[in-house]
């Protein structure tokens, strides 16, 4: 199935989203930017937060369904975005609700397809993601995996969707939850650098904005400088590094500090966080 046709098989869809954070929201803003997706074919629904629904149907145009039996039954696509500490209630209340021929995406955190599978207690096509919070501004780098009953058409259903909100990469399930420490975390390892080159830059005596404003901006050359060059960073590092120069001496610092080192060990050790909360909801809600 081409793009095109995943398109036209999408506008077709009814699609409910169980869920009603900032992922979900910036899904909505890219379906409706895009238009994938005519508003009164989606439904969304939450655990409890009337106001948050109000907000979404106001900006958004979407129905709001508090019969969950009612609101899977009735749609093609379930989008799984409630919280990972309640991924488990929520699935296995649709137990008997989910056919197997209904695409299930799940945004949650840790928790495998098959997991997921098990506790809807149904053998449908299960898709994977791990966006990031930048899909607030349509730049998420996603993963996406497929569980074992996904077939290409899902995959490209799926993917339609969140290049709404970024960019998509396909990958194994295996390697979701290094995406999830890499990319998914990584957007808080970028804000707590410029929290440091902020502060650095006021305690030297530049104005909060003006430092606010320098840091931003280097930043985002930086990446621009990666993206337009297609250069290696160790290449482009190195042609800012004159010897004896500022640079290099800024350089020796974070070596000292063993930078490099702690941002590895910062990326593994959230992936391997991923891990771990996937085996801690393998024993929630029936698992096996």
């Amino acid at each position: 199935m081409g793009i095109t046709s995943a398109r036209d098989r999408l506008q077709s869809m009814r699609m409910a989203f169980l869920g009603a954070g900032s992922i979900v929201e910036a899904m909505l803003a890219g379906i409706h930017s895009q238009q994938l997706l005519s508003s009164d074919r989606i439904h969304v629904t939450n655990r409890a937060d009337d106001g948050r629904l109000q907000q979404l149907q106001e900006r958004f145009g979407v129905r709001i369904m508090r019969d969950r039996k009612a609101l899977v039954q009735s749609c093609d696509t379930l989008i799984l975005a409630m919280k990972p500490k309640d991924a488990a209630e929520a699935c296995t209340s649709l137990r008997g609700l989910v056919g197997p021929e209904q695409l299930v995406i799940s945004v949650i955190a840790g928790v495998s397809t098959d997991l997921i599978a098990s506790w809807l207690g149904v053998d449908c096509p299960i898709i994977r993601t791990m966006p990031n919070t930048s899909a607030a501004i349509g730049l998420s780098v996603t993963g996406l995996a497929a569980g074992r009953h996904a077939g290409a058409e899902h995959l490209e259903i799926a993917t339609l969707l969140f290049t709404s909100i970024g960019t998509v990469y396909p990958v194994p399930e295996q390697e979701l939850d290094i995406i999830t420490g890499l990319s998914g975390s990584g957007p808080a390892y970028i804000y707590y650098l410029v929290e440091a080159m902020e502060g650095a830059g006021t305690k030297a005596g530049l104005h909060p904005q003006m430092a606010r404003q320098l840091t931003v901006q280097t930043l985002l050359g930086a990446a621009q400088m990666l993206l337009a060059t297609r250069e290696e960073p160790a290449v482009l590092r190195r042609k800012v590094t004159s010897p004896g120069g500022t640079t290099e001496a800024g350089l020796e610092v974070l070596e000292s500090f063993r930078f490099r080192e702690a941002v590895t060990a910062a990326i593994l050790r959230a992936a391997e966080r991923a891990r771990e909360l996937g085996e801690q909801y393998q024993h929630v809600g029936g698992g096996a």
